[in-house]
Parts: C-alpha cells; sequence; structure tokens
C-alpha cells in the first residue's frame, strides 16, 4: 500500500486495533477494524495470525520488535516481508523502519515519551533522509502534551498509544492532533 493511501487509511480509521494474544485476534475479527497492529507472535505463528488478519480484510502492521526469534536487525524486516502477507512494520528501531520503507512496507516509528531524551532523538529522526509514515508516541495521556512540540519538530503524522482506558480518552488524543489512536482496549475497539 503506498504511502499515501495507508496514512489515509488511518486517518479514515482513527482506532487501530494492538493484538496482543489469540483472544485479541478473534475480537478483533468480529470488529469493524480496519487496521491491526500485531503484539505478539514468534517466528512460527507471525505467518498464521497475519494470514487470518488478511482473511479477515484487515490492513496488518506487525510490531517486529515483539515478535520472539526475530533479532533487532534488518533480517527480521526481509522475513516479514518474505514469509508474512503484512502490510508493513512497527518499530522502536529507525534503522528498521527506514530499512523497510526501502523495501516499500509501511512504517510506524514508536516513541516513549518518557524524558526529554525522547524529544532529541524525534529531532534527530525529523533530520534523516527517510522518514517512517507514522510516528507512534506512548502513553496516550501525555498526547495533548506533547503534540505541539513534536509538530514544530516533525512533519510525520502522529498517533498514540498506551494506558487508553476509554473512549473519552481517545477522543482527546485526536482533538490534540493525533490522526488515530491504538489500542489493546477491545471495548474502545466496538465503541
Amino acid at each position: 500500500m503506498e504511502r499515501e493511501a495507508f496514512i489515509e487509511l488511518v486517518e479514515a480509521n482513527p482506532v487501530v486495533a494492538a493484538v496482543k494474544d489469540d483472544d485479541g485476534l478473534e475480537r478483533c475479527l468480529h470488529s469493524d477494524i480496519d487496521v491491526v497492529f500485531v503484539l505478539y507472535g514468534d517466528v512460527i505463528s507471525i505467518r498464521d495470525i497475519v494470514q487470518r488478519l488478511k482473511e479477515g480484510g484487515k490492513t496488518v502492521l506487525v510490531h517486529v520488535d515483539l515478535i520472539s526469534g526475530l533479532a533487532p536487525k534488518e533480517v527480521s524486516v526481509d522475513f516479514i516481508q518474505k514469509y508474512t502477507e503484512a502490510d508493513g512494520i512497527i518499530s522502536t528501531r529507525r534503522n528498521l523502519t527506514e530499512y523497510a520503507r526501502s523495501l516499500g512496507m509501511n512504517t510506524v516509528l514508536r516513541y516513549f515519551m518518557i524524558d526529554s531524551l525522547a524529544l532529541q532523538n524525534i529531532r534527530r529522526q525529523s533530520k534523516a533522509e527517510t522518514q517512517p509514515d507514522i510516528i507512534e508516541i506512548l502513553p496516550a495521556i501525555l498526547v495533548p502534551d506533547f503534540i505541539s512540540r513534536i509538530r514544530k519538530i516533525c512533519k510525520v503524522p502522529l498517533m498514540a498509544s498506551g494506558l487508553v482506558t476509554n473512549k473519552q480518552e481517545t477522543l482527546h488524543a485526536l482533538n490534540a492532533g493525533a490522526i488515530a489512536v491504538s489500542t489493546t482496549n477491545q471495548e474502545i475497539w466496538f465503541s
């Protein structure tokens, strides 16, 4: 999927299901959610997990850092591309999202907003030649305070994730400027 089409899809479907286990996978398949982040699995199961979601009509990104048996190396991106039908990857590692972009995959670069170093890393990343499609910042409850700061240093669309407990927090992040919120909270998937 081309970059612009991917971003438009996420904007049009601002709640992204983050699936962390088989129960979440089953529930997600019965939801109207269009975009899914896979946060679990291993080198044996990831192909089947992605295939089930794709058969359910979902756009799927795999959090490559969380798949057991994969190393934080470019070969892991190659593995996801070659052996699954995933539309892209999520990672906290810029080199992996840059590599995935060079392969034509969609990418989400995840940042944990735990200190000022995170903002410095975003600033440094914003000067890189290859940009991710979306930057995901965690936790979502901090999004309103950081969106304006991040917007000043980076033009990549932002999404929020982490510690989302209700629909109001989702709306708060979206109103602050996030294009979407990813969540494992299944109640939000269905609200």
